[in-house]
């Protein structure tokens, strides 16, 4: 049968990883994998290619997280698949677990289900200390500012119906969402208009944050200005 659900893998140098991602993906013909080569320069499109991954696309320049996540949207629409889905080219998230995410999409009749390492059954391996407590506070502001909890906001795990990025309130193709301000623009929408579920789902950190406590809130930080413009109605 034709898959209904595009999965986009944006990848920034993940030749190690790549592969990894890709061999653990669901024995289930719902599901094709789409990798975006954001510039990468260490071969990851071809350990993609060589790893089964339906499409490969990219560039030869670094256009950004959210460029590379758009791109490949764009592709599962114009491949006329009804879902489209994200995970990390990066090997934190198991596409195994898109299997339990999709039946809960149609079980509870939502638009949207987000990933969460933070409910029952959700876990975190590596999760140091400060990353933690980065995305309590996270959690915490961005669910102020949508005026609902979102338990893991800042978790890229996620499967949505297509018909979401055709509504009028809704633009991605803005510059400004060019980096990793895409995906909490996109939940931050989803969660304001449509009913939004949350699904644990399980995230490994392969590296000690950088740069301390400090660093951990001034990235999360940036992560929470989609919402703060959004909620303040600065940005569209």
């Amino acid at each position: 049968m034709e898959p209904l659900v595009a999965v986009v893998i944006p990848a920034y140098d993940e030749a190690s990883r790549i592969g990894s991602v890709l061999d653990k993906w669901p024995n289930d013909g719902r599901f094709e994998a789409i990798v975006v080569d954001d510039g990468s320069s260490d071969g990851t499109a071809q350990a993609a290619r060589a790893h089964g991954a339906a499409v490969v696309m990219g560039w030869e320049v670094n256009r950004g997280a959210g460029a590379a996540i758009r791109a490949g949207w764009e592709c599962g629409i114009e491949r006329r698949r009804p879902y489209l889905a994200l995970v990390g080219g990066d090997d934190q998230h198991d596409p195994r677990e898109l299997e339990a995410a999709m039946s809960a999409l149609a079980a509870s009749g939502a638009d949207y289900v987000q990933g969460s390492r933070r409910m029952p059954g959700g876990r975190a391996v590596h999760s140091w200390r400060t990353r933690r407590l980065a995305n309590t506070l996270y959690a915490i502001a961005f669910s102020a500012l949508a005026r609902r909890r979102v338990s893991d906001p800042s978790n890229g795990f996620r499967i949505f119906r297509a018909s979401l990025l055709s509504e009028p309130g809704i633009d991605i193709s803005q510059p400004w969402l060019n980096g990793y301000e895409l995906e909490p623009y996109l939940l931050f929408k989803a969660v304001r208009r449509h009913r939004v579920v949350e699904v644990p789902v399980t995230v490994v950190f392969h590296e000690r944050p950088a740069g301390g406590l400090v660093a951990a809130v001034g990235s999360w930080l940036r992560l929470l200005r989609p919402a703060l413009l959004l909620a303040l109605r600065l940005r569209r």
